[in-house]
């Protein structure tokens, strides 16, 4: 499987000549969802969806489909017939070639006053890559590449260190980096990389790696 490190969270995993995009959202590269046979959409804020870049990738390739919550479903199910599927937690679906699990309900807690959204996190491949969205959901099973949230509005580092611990990945590749600049992103790499228990990496925006 190939991975491709795009900007903020979204992620390009490919395998067998088969495309599944995780999160183009309003960081993330105008053409990021372009040429995806699937794409998976964790909740409705715009750093992870953005309605136009998806309807563009829809229209784009005919064949291609949208798994994710309600929330984000309804606003596309209309205008794409039979191509936008609602999923909550412990659906299993396959997308792409992908096999996928769901986990998770809720958006991590960004203060008590906003109101919690629905999240979803999708675990690839029975373990081989799991990317939370915005929360720190840990999945009933054994996972090799944790897509790593790495700085967020409702987040700190000692919870991100606790969240691999917890998690105990073979490996945990930083997403959601977009406001992290580079000046603190050795401050992060060496913290986590001394206490998380797991091998910590980052890729540059567009750089891919084998998993």
């Amino acid at each position: 499987m190939k991975f491709t490190k795009k900007s903020h969270s979204c992620v390009r995993l490919e395998k067998d000549g088969r495309t599944l995009v995780i999160d183009p959202g309003g960081f993330s590269e105008p053409d990021a969802a372009l040429g995806a046979d699937a794409v998976l959409v964790t909740h409705e804020h715009p750093d992870h969806f953005d309605e136009g870049r998806l309807r563009t990738a829809l229209e784009a390739n005919p064949e291609a489909e949208i798994w994710t919550l309600k929330s984000v479903a309804d606003q596309l199910a209309a205008a794409f017939p039979g191509r936008v599927h609602t999923v909550g937690h412990g659906d299993t679906f396959t997308a792409a070639g992908f096999d996928v699990q769901v986990h998770g309900e809720l958006h991590a807690v960004i203060h008590p006053d906003i109101p919690r959204i629905t999240n979803v996190g999708y675990l690839i491949d029975g373990g081989k890559v799991f990317h939370p969205g915005d929360a720190l959901t840990v999945p009933d099973r054994p996972v090799e590449t944790l897509m790593l949230p790495v700085m967020a509005p409702w987040n700190k580092i000692s919870e991100v260190i606790e969240y691999v611990r917890e998690v105990e990945p073979r490996r945990a590749y930083d997403i959601h980096d977009a406001l992290l600049t580079d000046l603190a992103r050795p401050i992060y790499d060496r913290q986590i990389g001394d206490l998380a228990d797991a091998e910590h990496l980052r890729l540059a925006p567009g750089a891919s790696a084998e998993l």
